[in-house]
C-alpha cells in the first residue's frame, strides 16, 4: 500500500502488479515481469530472494534481462548474506548489478520505511563474533573466516527528519556496537494502535517509540540482529532463533524456509525449552534419526546448546 501504490501514484511512476500465489507457483513470473516491463525498483522479503537463487531452472532464466533493476529492496524479514551472495551470482549473468541489492529496514509503526542505505552501493556485511553477540550483547568485529563469525548486513541510515538509537532494559543510550533495543521517532511515527490503548501503551517511551527488535549501530548505519518477541532465554543466554532456522533449512532433506525454531514453557523448570520443527519428506527411519543428529549437531554450532526437542513434520506443517 505505501511503498506500491501510494509511492507509485506521489511520483506518477508505472506499476505493474501481479498476485503474490502467482510468484508461490512459479517465482520466475516476478523475475520475468522485471525483465519484460523494464523494471527498475521492485522488493521482496529474503525468502523470495532465496527461492529464486536456489529453486529456479537455469532453463527459465536464460532469456531473462534485469539491467534495468536499480533498486531490488530485501526487508520485511531478516536478510540474510548468503542469500544475498546467492542471488546475486546466480543473476549477475542475466544483466543484474550487485550495487542494487538493497537490505532495507522499516515497520508499519513507522509507515513503513526507517532506514535505506545510499543508491547503488549494494550490500555492507558486518562480521562479528556469534558468542560475544550471545554472551554479552555486543557486536565485536571479526574477519570473515574466524571460527564463530556471523555476518550481518548493514540496512543503512536513517531518513531524514527521522532518529533512531539503541538502549538497554532501563532506556539508556547504548555505544556502538553494543546489542539493544531499537526505538525511533520522527514525522512519519504513528500516533498509536487502533482502540488499543494499552497496546499503545507499551509502544511508547516518552517520545520515542520502541520498534521490537534488537540492534546495534555502527559508523551511523543500522544493523538488526532479531526480534524481542522471538528472542529465546536459556540458561541466562539470550538466543537467536532465525541463524538457526537458516541453518536447519539447509540440510538435505529439509525443506527450506520451512523451519521454526522456538522457546517452550518449561513446565518443570526455570528456563525456556528449545524447539526445533523442521518439514521434511523423508519416512525412513535411520535417515529421520539422522536429520535429528544433523540438527542437534548444528544446534551446537550455532547457538552453543543442544535441542530440547526436534519436531519433524510433513510438508505444509510450518
Amino acid at each position: 500500500l505505501i511503498g506500491a501504490w501510494f509511492g507509485s501514484l506521489y511520483f506518477g511512476m508505472r506499476l505493474v502488479l501481479t498476485s503474490p500465489f502467482s510468484f508461490l507457483m512459479r517465482p520466475v513470473r516476478w523475475l520475468q515481469l522485471i525483465s519484460e516491463q523494464h523494471g527498475t525498483i521492485s522488493a521482496a522479503p529474503n525468502f523470495a530472494y532465496e527461492l529464486c537463487a536456489r529453486k529456479v531452472p537455469d532453463v527459465d532464466i536464460a532469456a531473462l534481462n534485469l539491467s534495468s533493476w536499480r533498486l531490488a529492496l530485501n526487508g520485511a524479514e531478516p536478510v540474510s548474506p548468503a542469500t544475498l551472495e546467492a542471488f546475486g551470482k546466480r543473476y549477475a549473468p542475466c544483466g543484474l548489478s550487485l550495487a542494487a541489492l538493497t537490505p532495507v529496514y522499516g515497520l508499519a509503526e513507522c509507515s513503513v520505511g526507517l532506514a535505506f542505505p545510499p543508491l547503488r552501493r549494494g550490500p555492507r556485511i558486518d562480521f562479528i563474533d556469534r558468542p560475544t553477540l550471545i554472551n554479552c550483547q555486543l557486536a565485536q568485529p571479526v574477519s570473515k573466516e574466524a571460527d564463530g563469525a556471523i555476518g550481518v548486513p548493514s540496512c543503512g541510515r536513517v531518513l531524514p527528519q527521522h532518529a533512531l538509537r539503541i538502549v538497554d532494559e532501563r532506556d539508556e543510550p547504548l555505544a556502538e556496537r553494543q546489542v539493544g533495543r531499537l526505538q525511533f521517532r520522527g514525522p512519519s511515527a504513528t500516533a498509536g494502535y487502533y482502540h488499543n490503548p494499552q497496546a499503545t501503551e507499551t509502544l511508547r517511551h516518552g517520545d520515542w517509540l520502541d520498534s521490537g527488535d534488537y540492534a546495534y549501530l555502527f559508523d551511523g548505519e543500522i544493523y538488526l540482529t532479531g526480534r524481542v518477541k522471538d528472542l529465546i532465554i536459556r540458561g541466562g543466554r539470550k538466543l537467536y532463533p532465525y541463524e538457526l532456522e537458516q541453518a536447519v533449512g539447509t540440510l538435505p532433506g529439509i525443506r527450506s524456509g520451512c523451519v521454526a525454531v522456538f522457546a517452550s514453557i518449561d513446565r518443570g523448570g526455570a528456563t525456556e525449552r528449545l524447539v526445533v520443527t523442521a518439514e521434511t519428506r523423508v519416512d525412513d527411519l535411520a535417515l529421520r534419526l539422522q536429520l535429528r543428529q544433523q540438527i542437534n549437531a548444528l544446534a551446537i554450532e550455532v547457538v552453543g546448546s543442544p535441542v530440547d526437542e526436534i519436531v519433524l513434520v510433513v510438508p505444509h506443517t510450518v
